[in-house]
Parts: structure tokens; C-alpha cells; sequence
């Protein structure tokens, strides 16, 4: 029996997407072939031009995927705290961790930049500064932390975890860095809160 149509798709879209990823995290972005690229997932280039117009376009939907779990293991972090300001802290500190991954640090924090651009202007930031602006507003409200305008504070404290990510990617030493950045970013981060 034939698949239909949309499940085709799919799954086309998602074994150019694993490919994808599989060689951008290990061999990075300006090496991968496309002529490999599209073997490896026993596909033709045709059917990557079709669903994601080019390799930089594969590129963006490795990052889309990528983000999606980045954000859903921080949301589960969140959901572990005692409390709404730790989980807020601890969630900002998960990102921060994260950098410490290979394929986060190649895909996310070298190549994307390099191929795509600012991460400001990605699309997948506007939805970390809405979720961002919330908490804040919440945390504001309920009198944790200091009156803030929840905006800036949210991408002043975006700002600071993605250059804290940049930095561990970029590292010698990943490790000793990721522990400073954190040190240093909870200490500021923790002068937010209204003091008794």
C-alpha cells in the first residue's frame, strides 16, 4: 500500500533534516557536500532543492529543530524548581550549559552566525524574548523581583546568556569557562531581586 502524500513529505523533510544535522555538527556547514549530504540520506538534491530551496535553507530548519529542544529542556528545567524566580534563574543557567555541547556549539553558536547572521534577527529569538518578557512581568508583579520593564530586562538577560554561549563556544577551555560565565551571570542576574 502507498503512503500518502503528507507522510512522504515528512519523512523526506526529516531524513534530510537528520542528515543534515549529522554532518553539520560533525564535519560543519562549509564542509558538508550536498552530493553527500543527499546520499547519506539515499535522496537526490532535487528533493533538497524542493523542500528547503538550499543548503542554507536546510540549515535553518537544522537550527528550527535544534532550538525546539533547546527550549523544550529548558521549559523541563522550569518545571523542576521550587519556585517561579529559581526556575526563571535555573532556566537562563540551562542555556548557558548548553553551549557546553558539541552540536549546539558547531550548529548553533559557530556556523549559524557565520552562515545566517546576527541570532538576533532569527526568528526563533522573538519567541525566547515574548517567553522571556512574561516571566519577568510575572515575577515583577508578584514583588520577587524589582519594578523592570520586562522587555528591556528580558534582552539585556537574553543578550547576556547568548554571548555567555559564544564565549564558552569559542573557548580553549569550554569547561572553565561555562563555570565562570554562570558564576558571573546568577550573581547579576540575582540583583533583579527585591531585597527584605
Amino acid at each position: 500500500m502507498r503512503k500518502p502524500r503528507a507522510q512522504m513529505i515528512a519523512e523526506t523533510r526529516a531524513k534530510l533534516i537528520a542528515a543534515a544535522r549529522t554532518a553539520f555538527g560533525t564535519i560543519g556547514y562549509a564542509e558538508t557536500s550536498m552530493d553527500d549530504l543527499t546520499a547519506s540520506a539515499g535522496l537526490t538534491r532535487g528533493a533538497l532543492y524542493h523542500h528547503f530551496g538550499d543548503k542554507k535553507g536546510l540549515l535553518v530548519a537544522v537550527i528550527a529543530q535544534i532550538d525546539g529542544e533547546m527550549n523544550a529542556h529548558m521549559r523541563a528545567v522550569t518545571a523542576k524548581a521550587s519556585d517561579p524566580w529559581t526556575g526563571f534563574r535555573d532556566e537562563c543557567t540551562a542555556y548557558i550549559e548548553l553551549a557546553l555541547d558539541p552540536e549546539i556549539q558547531r550548529i548553533m553558536l559557530r556556523d549559524g552566525p557565520a552562515v545566517l547572521g546576527d541570532p538576533w534577527d532569527w526568528p526563533t529569538l522573538s519567541e525566547c524574548i515574548r517567553s522571556m518578557t512574561e516571566s519577568l512581568t510575572k515575577l515583577a508583579e508578584s514583588g520577587v523581583i524589582a519594578p523592570i520593564d520586562p522587555e528591556a530586562g528580558a534582552r539585556l538577560i537574553a543578550g547576556a546568556t547568548q554571548y555567555a554561549a559564544q564565549w564558552i563556544a569559542n573557548a580553549p577551555e569550554p569547561e572553565a569557562t561555562s563555570r565562570k560565565a554562570i558564576e558571573a551571570f546568577n550573581l547579576m542576574l540575582d540583583g533583579l531581586l527585591v531585597r527584605s
